[in-house]
């Protein structure tokens, strides 16, 4: 016995004295793997997408020069930073609430310098400085850290950022329609470079916000000990136990029967099949019992629940990255003001109920969504003011508003004021739409126009013809 277990040490011994000088050739080989890593294939994503569609823009603002090809030039380096700041972000922790002004602090600073080229004395390209600078806060969505973070996630921001930018772009689009096709070209591909470029990208590859520390790293100390490190040596396992034959008739006659053999063995083994049900007595029936009656119980109906729910999440009225108010989830609130804002920020109202909101001041842009019960007071809007999904709004405009437009919404009161009888407004999916408009003396009551909600089409001389139904009395 002795002699057989010492047999067996030495051939451990062996064995292991041969695997140890191939366990640390893997150590180089991987190592080079980890260098020659390939790309991120988010990154190269990012690379063809600029290369393309900011490939486009630049190419554009080569053709016109001056200032337009200077804010260019500051796009394709806010577009390098965030570029670094990906990388940067897969090989360092999240940071905290502390330490993200620092994270974000390059791409800061070329918005910042952005911004101070639209600045000052206007010259002959303001709207293309206004919408290349507008755009920038695209670049945002990657200080997302959360739905608790205060801003829109990363694909809903990128389109909320746009619209800023949209303003002074569509203004460059009319004024070269017939003019000049470069300043054209280089509005449309500023446009596609976010809409769906960086839209796309991002749902693509973030929509949830930057990935942080996937990157992992190895020190050379944790690798040589690895490499080192040999496992103990076990003996050999003892053969197992010859297997019994599996249908040898001892282990067959032994073992007791199961499921429906057993059934059928238990029916035909002649017992009495009901000795163990227990007696029905007369007092357990149905019909002889007491507390029985043929009488049906009312019960109180559940009232059924509002087909547009509210959430319950916590009110808020801030201002978030300088650029958006938002007032969410107040109820019943009548007293809600804003009064610090200029015509570059943007008011986003959603799942207010019973509630009044004034805005005091010029804003770009106004939007109502999913509100019951509503009452906006606005002064101006340099681009538009949209309700969308609420039931029983009112909207008064005391100033002017370019366009208005309502769209799947159900009863909406819209008060405009003299400066703003000239509004467009467009109406889509909805129903009970009036427009209240001053009265011709200073002291007449407000004239109210409904909405038509429909029409009729009919096709004649080669189209369609679409009027809005009337109704004469007889």
């Amino acid at each position: 016995m002795e002699q057989q277990l010492l047999t067996r040490l030495e051939a451990a011994v062996a064995r292991l004295e041969a695997l140890a000088p191939a366990g640390s050739a893997p150590s180089a080989s991987s190592r080079d793997l980890t260098d020659a890593a390939p790309l991120d294939p988010a990154i190269s994503a990012f690379d063809e997408m600029v290369a393309n569609s900011l490939g486009r823009v630049s190419a554009a603002a080569g053709k016109i020069g001056g200032q337009v090809l200077d804010a260019t030039k500051t796009i394709e380096e806010a577009f390098t930073v965030l570029k670094e700041l990906l990388i940067t972000a897969k090989q360092r922790q999240k940071p905290d609430v502390a330490g993200l002004p620092e994270f974000l602090k390059p791409l800061n600073d070329v918005i910042l310098k952005a911004n101070s080229m639209a600045e000052g004395k206007r010259s002959e390209y303001f709207n293309h400085l206004k919408a290349a600078s507008d755009s920038l806060t695209a670049l945002a969505w990657i200080a997302y850290m959360g739905k608790d973070c205060g801003m829109s996630m990363p694909i809903a921001h990128v389109e909320e950022s746009w619209q800023m930018a949209e303003f002074y772009n569509n203004k460059i689009l009319v004024e070269y329609r017939n003019k000049n096709p470069d300043h054209v070209e280089w509005a449309k591909a500023l446009k596609e470079l976010y809409l769906p470029g960086l839209r796309d990208y991002v749902k693509s590859f973030y929509p949830l916000g930057p990935a942080w520390g996937t990157v992992a790293v190895v020190s050379s100390s944790s690798s040589s000990s690895a490499i080192t490190k040999v496992p103990a040596a076990r003996a050999p396992a003892p053969p197992p136990p010859p297997a019994t034959p599996l249908f040898s008739p001892e282990t067959t006659s032994s073992r007791p029967k199961e499921g429906m053999s057993a059934v059928f063995e238990e029916i035909s083994s002649g017992k009495s099949t009901t000795a163990g049900l227990r007696k029905v007595t007369d007092d357990m029936k149905t019909k002889n019992r007491a507390d029985r009656t043929g009488v049906i119980a009312a019960t109180e109906k559940s009232p059924r629940a509002n087909s547009f729910s509210f959430s319950r999440a916590p009110p808020k009225l801030e201002l978030q990255m300088g650029r958006k108010w938002a007032v969410e989830n107040q109820i019943g609130k009548k007293n809600l003001v804003i009064d610090d804002c200029d015509s570059k920020q943007s008011v986003y109202i959603f799942g207010c109920k019973d509630s009044v909101l004034q805005v005091k001041g010029k804003v770009n842009n106004i939007t109502v969504d999913k509100c019951n019960k509503m009452g906006i007071v606005f002064t101006d809007v340099v681009a538009a003011c949209e309700v969308v999904n609420c039931n029983g709004v009112e909207v008064q405009c005391q100033g002017s508003a370019p366009t208005i437009s309502v769209d799947n919404t159900s009863g909406c009161q819209l008060y405009l004021s003299s400066s703003s009888l000239g509004a467009s407004i467009t109406t889509a999916k909805s129903s009970e739409i009036n427009v209240l408009v001053p009265g011709a003396g200073p002291d007449s009551d407000w004239v109210e126009h409904s909405l038509p909600q429909q029409f009729v089409h009919t096709f004649k001389d080669g189209e369609m013809r679409t009027s809005p139904v009337s109704h004469s009395g007889a």
